[in-house]
């Protein structure tokens, strides 16, 4: 293949491994593996473990490629890894998707063990769901075992998910968006401050977050003591302890505000049953790739295209409805549907070094399809977002729109306005359809029966 690397773009989210690092060429995703990882790359490949990995769904496969090396001095070769459809961040998930990353983590580095190797780092990003399930995507995150170490990663698994989860389940689960602010885990020390007393006599959080904790302050400002040795046995039992720790931890959806919504008198059972005939019917006209449901709920609508077997991410602000989605994805074995957390008024900004290790929410866009159902008010009459910006961001996020307009006679609306001014002479449906045509073209509308609501089909311009 050509070896010009004008169309070569270096992914900023893997800089910091030295042992290779991923690009992209001409569209298609590539991991460059250095001559140092060499020794470590063929035990993997050779010893089993690859196989055993990715047979049990636990790692992202590749294939060796011919494709020509970025860096080719220090190059030993190139792999192109599966694409995962889309990359989500920690801050994202769900207690239990962090949860369940966690254990995974912990569940690859023991099967490492039994083939002479373990995880040399234990990030929470190199985590990915991938057919409903969460799945290692850095197949440079291994080295060969040297017998008789403490593990390398501990600290990080620490950082990365038994802080923030310990906080989720003990303190408040809005606690998970502090790894927004720590893009590294959140702080053992700042963990240990937050957490109640009563977690001091919960073996694994006393072990591994405030003794832990009060381990690194003792030695910030000294010499390290040289690293002491640990038998494998030891490493297993640590590895154990950790996992008896995060099944431990637990949190519980309720008093989700829209946990209930479709019970609620917002819709006849003829107009429910018409919505999701529109948006159906939309769905199979388009035949999108992918869609983006914002403001899902527990994903009632995203799974009319889910269950089409169409790549459907289903974001909500509420955790907790994001969380029971996700459990009804496991429980049901869904392989089309990701439920996310995503607050439209401030979602995911692009963070690390440079604001481009992490993506912002609209970097990992256009999706084809956007459904903004139930939405509209809670944007322009909750958090003050004039028509017209909010025509602006969808217009940004998708290609097409399934949306629905809630008038100021609907009992929902009358709820938000209840407490506050009305200060928005422009909310009508006649001021949505001229703030939405600049950016839209509709294809086609319907009134929802025995409601005021209007369902909406429109191509962006």
């Amino acid at each position: 293949m050509s070896s010009t690397t004008d169309t070569i773009q270096p992914s900023s989210a893997s800089f910091r491994d030295p042992s290779g690092f991923l690009f992209n060429q001409d569209g298609a995703l590539y991991r460059q593996v250095n001559r140092v990882y060499q020794a470590n790359y063929e035990h993997l490949m050779t010893s089993g473990l690859y196989e055993k990995l990715t047979e049990r769904g636990l790692l992202i496969p590749h294939r060796e490629t011919s494709q020509s090396a970025p860096l080719p001095q220090v190059a030993y070769r190139v792999i192109q890894p599966d694409r995962v459809p889309f990359i989500s961040y920690p801050y994202e998930w769900s207690f239990s998707q962090l949860k369940d990353a966690a254990l995974t983590t912990l569940e690859i580095q023991k099967i490492a063990l039994e083939f002479g190797m373990w995880l040399k780092d234990s990030s929470a990003y190199n985590i990915q769901f991938l057919h409903g399930r969460p799945a290692l995507i850095d197949t440079l995150s291994f080295e060969i075992y040297p017998e008789g170490q403490p593990w390398v990663a501990y600290r990080q698994f620490c950082q990365h998910f038994l802080a923030p989860l310990s906080l989720m389940a003990y303190c408040d689960v809005r606690l998970s968006q502090l790894l927004r602010v720590y893009i590294d885990g959140v702080p053992l020390d700042l963990t240990s401050k937050l957490l109640p007393a009563i977690t001091r006599f919960k073996l694994p959080l006393l072990i591994h977050v405030h003794l832990h904790a009060a381990s690194q302050r003792r030695y910030a400002e000294k010499t390290l003591p040289t690293r002491g040795q640990m038998s494998k046995t030891a490493l297993l039992g640590l590895i154990d302890n950790l996992e008896s720790g995060i099944h431990a931890l637990r949190w519980t959806p309720r008093g989700s505000e829209w946990g209930d919504y479709y019970e609620k008198h917002n819709y006849s059972i003829a107009g429910l049953e018409q919505k999701e005939r529109f948006v159906a019917s939309s769905i199979e006209q388009i035949c999108p790739a992918n869609v983006w449901d914002l403001g899902a709920n527990i994903g009632r609508f995203s799974r009319l295209a889910s269950q089409r077997s169409i790549f459907t991410l289903a974001f909500d602000s509420d955790p907790a409805a994001v969380d029971l989605n996700y459990q009804q994805c496991r429980i049901e074995k869904e392989k089309h549907l990701l439920p996310l957390l995503a607050d439209l008024t401030n979602p995911s900004p692009p963070i690390g070094w440079q604001n481009q290790e992490r993506m912002s929410l609209l970097e990992r866009g256009p999706a084809d399809v956007i459904l903004a159902l139930a939405l509209i008010h809670h944007l322009a009459i909750s958090n003050n977002v004039p028509l017209s910006r909010i025509a602006e961001f969808l217009h940004q996020a998708g290609k097409w729109l399934i949306i629905e307009f809630v008038p100021k006679s609907d009992s929902q609306v009358q709820k938000l306005l209840a407490a506050r001014q009305d200060i928005f002479p422009e909310y009508d449906l006649d001021g949505f359809q001229r703030s939405f045509s600049s950016y839209f073209t509709v294809l086609r509308s319907e009134q929802i029966q025995d409601s005021q609501r209007v369902l909406f089909l429109m191509k962006g311009k």
